[in-house]
């Protein structure tokens, strides 16, 4: 009885420590200025006077323009969660119910196909970057494939193995991806594919580095998943793909909204990639946030509702995709 009284206040200690900063930040953004700069006060109608002059001015552009900002947001978030878990949820599914062999050498050879080709097309051709990228590419892909169908020497990597190339590519530092994605949107805005400040390149950049974790944890959930089902439908003749679709993607619903919820946290949040990729056109709310201390100094009440328009936002989206999984659970556990 004591362990568990202790333990549980310890969590309440945890949970209170937790929660203070969020509670901070909301009653800051009620208050005035005055009770900003009058020192540290906690309870409203007690210590200080609440006010909406803050929220008002949000809203109405006095603080700078948070709809636009915020609307980019939403609209990156969506879609990069959506493309990310669909073709992760698609990879998860073929390193779990297929069997990979990839042969060494053909790996080697296509980087040096691609390295090769790139600085051989450069340098001695005079092709711009994003010509001589694409023209390696094609050649690069077919030559690798047709030699990993012979039986060439050297070490086969099977499906854990694809499975560790995936999420190496999380093990990077983000200023390198980001630095690297940069580069290539500014080669391809010089053939006249303007990618930077686009919603087309912010969404294949947040794609592109949420994919590795979106296969790592669909994985884990489709190995769970009994395989007598599927083989029945096989049975049935039912195409792949359409089990895919019918039967595995809904037995995995709190698979798919548990990385969604993860997905949609990750680019809502996103700094860096938005810092390095935008300017103007679609600028993220992350990045609006970051420059209101520094264009109107330390008025911390405003930044405050900035905070919050950028929290409230993420904890609905938490709410209503937790209350699904709940009834996915219980749905399952019925079935």
């Amino acid at each position: 009885m004591i362990i568990r009284m202790g333990a549980l206040a310890l969590c309440l200690i945890w949970f209170v420590f937790t929660i203070f900063p969020l509670y901070w930040t909301l009653i800051t953004s009620f208050k005035p200025p005055q009770a900003v700069a009058g020192g540290a006060t906690y309870i409203p109608w007690v210590d200080f006077t609440p006010t909406l002059k803050a929220y008002i001015e949000t809203a109405t552009g006095v603080r700078g323009n948070f709809v636009q900002p915020t609307l980019h947001s939403a609209l990156i978030t969506i879609s990069a969660t959506i493309v990310s878990v669909l073709f992760g949820s698609m990879a998860a599914y073929a390193l779990v119910r297929f069997t990979f062999r990839v042969r060494l050498l053909s790996g080697l050879v296509f980087a040096v196909i691609a390295i090769g080709g790139f600085v051989l097309l450069t340098e001695s051709f005079g092709l711009s970057p994003s010509a001589a990228l694409g023209a390696v590419f094609l050649i690069a892909v077919p030559v690798s494939v047709l030699l990993n169908r012979l039986q060439l020497p050297g070490p086969v990597l099977g499906n854990e193995d694809v499975l560790f190339w995936f999420v190496s590519q999380r093990m990077f530092p983000p200023i390198v991806a980001a630095f690297a994605l940069f580069l290539f949107y500014s080669e391809l805005g010089k053939e006249g594919f303007k990618a930077v400040d686009t919603y087309f390149g912010m969404v294949l950049a947040y794609t592109s580095f949420s994919l590795p974790i979106v296969i790592w944890l669909m994985r884990d959930f489709f190995q769970s998943l009994p395989l007598e089902i599927e083989e029945a439908a096989m049975v049935d003749d039912v195409p792949r793909l359409r089990i895919f679709f019918e039967i595995v993607l809904p037995m995995s619903r709190a698979g798919l909204i548990a990385v969604s919820i993860i997905t949609a946290g990750f680019v809502w949040n996103e700094f860096l990639f938005a810092l390095l990729l935008t300017t103007s056109d679609w600028q993220t709310l992350p990045i609006m946030l970051a420059g209101q201390n520094s264009v109107r100094g330390d008025e911390w009440w405003a930044i405050a509702v900035a905070a919050m328009v950028a929290l409230v936002p993420m904890i609905v989206l938490a709410w209503l995709l937790a209350r699904l999984m709940r009834s996915g659970l219980v749905i399952g556990g019925i079935k």
